[in-house]
C-alpha cells in the first residue's frame, strides 16, 4: 500500500499491555459484581468511558472512568514493548507518523517512557477528542495534525472498533492479530500476525506516496 504516513494504534500494536489492561478491568469488574469476560469482549480500542457506558449504564461513567484510567497511568507492571516496535518507528520521517489511542494522555507516555518506543510529534489521545473508537474523529484529528490527508494513511491497528474507525475515516488498515482472533479483524484490508510482518519502505514523492507499507499476510 501507498501512502504519506502511517498511523498507529497503541496498545497490542505498539506497546503489549494486555495483562495490565485485563488485571484494571476483572478488578473494576469484580468491585461491581459484574461479568469480567463480557467487559473484556468490548474494552480493547474503546475509550474507558464509552465502555463503562456500554456495560454499566447504571454507573456514573465519568467519574468511574477518572479512577480506573487514573490507576492504569501509574502502572507498568506487566507493560512490555512489541518486537520491532521501537526500530520501525525510529526508521520513519517524524513527520509522516503518528499515535492515535484510546487511552489517556498520561497513560500513553507512561507506556511509551517505560518501554522506550518513541513518543511521537502528533499524539492523538482520549483527552483530545469528544467521540472515541469506532468514531473516527481521533483518527481523522491525527492525519489533520500531520497535514495528511485521510486517503493517504494507512492504519495499524488490533481491534475492530479501531479498524471500524479508520474505514469510517476513509483510511485503510493493517490489522494485527494480537489482541483478538483474526476472524474478529475481517473487515481490514490485510491482516498480519505481528508488526515484525509490517516493512515501511521510504519512496520517491513523484511515486506517488512516500512510503510503501508491505505486509507478510497471515
Amino acid at each position: 500500500m501507498k501512502c504519506d504516513a502511517v498511523l498507529f494504534d497503541l496498545d497490542g500494536v505498539l506497546v503489549d499491555s494486555a495483562t495490565c489492561v485485563e488485571r484494571h478491568w476483572r478488578r473494576w469488574a469484580a468491585q461491581h459484581h459484574l461479568d469480567s469476560d463480557k467487559i473484556m469482549r468490548v474494552a480493547h480500542g474503546r475509550p474507558t468511558v464509552e465502555t463503562i457506558r456500554l456495560v454499566a449504564p447504571h454507573l456514573p461513567a465519568e467519574a468511574e472512568a477518572a479512577r480506573l484510567d487514573a490507576s492504569e497511568a501509574v502502572d507498568t507492571d506487566g507493560v512490555v514493548t512489541v518486537e520491532g516496535a521501537a526500530q520501525l518507528l525510529r526508521s520513519l520521517p517524524p513527520d509522516a507518523w503518528a499515535i492515535a489511542t484510546s487511552g489517556t494522555r498520561n497513560t500513553a507516555l507512561m507506556r511509551l517512557r517505560h518501554t522506550g518506543v518513541p513518543v511521537p510529534s502528533v499524539l492523538i489521545t482520549a483527552d483530545d477528542v469528544a467521540r472515541g473508537k469506532p468514531n473516527p474523529e481521533a483518527y481523522l484529528r491525527t492525519a489533520a495534525k500531520l497535514g495528511v490527508t485521510p486517503g493517504q494513511c494507512v492504519v495499524v491497528e488490533d481491534a475492530p472498533a479501531g479498524i471500524r474507525a479508520a474505514h469510517a475515516g476513509g483510511m485503510r488498515v493493517v490489522a494485527l492479530v494480537t489482541t483478538h482472533p483474526q476472524a474478529e479483524l475481517g473487515e481490514a484490508d490485510v491482516r498480519a500476525a505481528r508488526l515484525t510482518d509490517l516493512q515501511i519502505l521510504l519512496r520517491g514523492m513523484q511515486l506517488g506516496g512516500r512510503l510503501t507499507v508491505r505486509v507478510t499476510e497471515v
